[in-house]
C-alpha cells in the first residue's frame, strides 16, 4: 500500500508530495491543479493575493494563456511537520516566441488531510534564448529519467 502524503511529513513523503505537485502543475489543467488546495486556500504568488479554489482556477487560466509550452521542475528544499519548502524553475515562451526561465521558492502548509491551505511563492523571470532551454520533454509530466534542478545546475 502506498504511503499517505499527509503531515507530519517524512523525507520520503515530502519528496513524493513535491513530485505530485510538479506533476499536477505540468498538466496545465487549472481545475485539476486546484483540487490540491483547500476550498479557502490562501496564496501569495509574486505580488498577487489569491483566496480559494475559484480564484486559483482563474489565476491558472490567465497564467497558462500567457505562459506557453510551460514545463516545471520542483525540488524539495526543507520540511517540518505540516510544512514544505521547495525551489523550482520553469521554462515557457510568450506569444512572440521569447523564451523565459522563471526561478522561485514556495512555502507550503497543509491540513491534516494533506491538502494545501497556504502557498507563498516568490518568482523571478529570466529571458533566455531558445537554444539555452534545458527542459525538453514533451508537454506533460517530466519523465523520471529527466534531470532535476540540481542535476542541471539550476
Amino acid at each position: 500500500m502506498a504511503e499517505q502524503l499527509v503531515p507530519p511529513f517524512t523525507h520520503e513523503t515530502a519528496i513524493a508530495k513535491v513530485r505530485k505537485a510538479e506533476d499536477g502543475w505540468n498538466t496545465r489543467n487549472p481545475e485539476q491543479v486546484a483540487l490540491a488546495y483547500t476550498e479557502d486556500s490562501r496564496w501569495r504568488n509574486r505580488a498577487e493575493f489569491i483566496i480559494g479554489r475559484q480564484e486559483i482556477i482563474a489565476f491558472l487560466k490567465r497564467k497558462w494563456r500567457r505562459e506557453l509550452e510551460y514545463r516545471l521542475i520542483k525540488e524539495l528544499w526543507a520540511f517540518a511537520g505540516d510544512r514544505i519548502a521547495v525551489r523550482f524553475a520553469y521554462e515557457w515562451r510568450d506569444d512572440s516566441n521569447q523564451w523565459y526561465r522563471s526561478y522561485g521558492n514556495e512555502n507550503w502548509q497543509f491540513d491534516a488531510n494533506g491538502v494545501m491551505h497556504h502557498r507563498y511563492a516568490s518568482i523571478n523571470d529570466l529571458s533566455i534564448r531558445e537554444v539555452d532551454r534545458k527542459f525538453h520533454w514533451p508537454q506533460g509530466r517530466r519523465p523520471d529519467n529527466h534531470p532535476g534542478l540540481s542535476d542541471l545546475g539550476l
